[in-house]
């Protein structure tokens, strides 16, 4: 099929582009590993649900992981806008290429970089002593990869739209803030008076971080879970389907 063989050459492209610069692979890590070196201890006095077997990491580190998601893909539109400088999306127009595939290869090389993280950042949780449910671990992967897809053909279709590095920054901060302190990413919001936990329920990333945490927990049959999963499908969809219009238009 023309649009997988088309997506896997530029794939691989993307990735081969990325790993002659591995160290922004790690630089992205820098962030939530600081949290979990600094205010992770903050925590360990605190009371984590009465839950056996786990302690302060077991809470925060789902927390740092879809804070990694939000971060390391709702930015990923810079890129974009400087192939659009150079010419890359205009050449694009006059070759053979599937229009979907240049959209697709762009967020599977970003969903590896994040997977990549995910398992650097889960390591040094563990070296901290975090202790967690491992099958739980692996399925909160799961769950936080498709959102990073998500967030990348978001930040990827408002690269293409704004054409501007000015224009989108400002944007992207403007939301990732308050969904950053709305999700409960650094602390969960059991703590939080009632009208913040009814604003925090807007924000679909509060499920996801729930989510995140019941599976570290073990606690696969929690309502969240399904509930985090569910959100994430529906996010994916919609995101990639709207940045995959955007890209047809901009390569037509």
């Amino acid at each position: 099929m023309k649009l997988i063989s088309d997506t896997w050459l530029l794939f691989k492209n993307y990735l081969i582009n990325t790993l002659r610069q591995p160290v922004w692979i790690i630089v992205a890590l820098f962030t939530p590993i600081c949290y979990l070196l600094l205010f992770g201890p903050l925590l360990e006095k605190m009371l984590i649900g009465g839950a056996p077997g786990t302690n302060a990491l077991t809470i925060f580190t789902p927390g740092m992981l879809v804070m990694l998601g939000m971060f390391g893909s709702m930015f990923v539109g810079f890129s974009i806008i400087a192939d659009l400088r150079a010419g890359v999306v205009e050449r694009l127009r006059v070759t053979p290429v599937n229009r979907l595939a240049p959209l697709l290869a762009r967020a599977l090389r970003d969903a590896l970089i994040l997977l990549v993280q995910c398992v650097l950042l889960i390591a040094v949780a563990y070296l901290m002593g975090l202790k967690a449910d491992f099958g739980g671990v692996l399925l909160s992967l799961i769950l936080v990869i498709p959102m990073g897809i998500a967030l990348a053909s978001f930040s990827y279709a408002l690269g293409l739209l704004l054409k501007s590095e000015d224009a989108i920054a400002p944007l992207l901060n403007f939301l990732t803030t308050p969904l950053l302190l709305l999700s409960g990413i650094l602390l969960p919001l059991t703590f939080a008076p009632d009208w913040l936990q009814g604003a925090a329920k807007i924000s679909p990333f509060y499920y996801v971080v729930n989510a995140t945490r019941s599976l570290f927990v073990g606690d696969y049959g929690d309502s969240s879970v399904w509930i985090g999963y569910s959100l994430v499908i529906i996010l994916a969809g919609l995101c990639v389907y709207w940045a995959a219009n955007v890209f047809r238009r901009a390569t037509a």
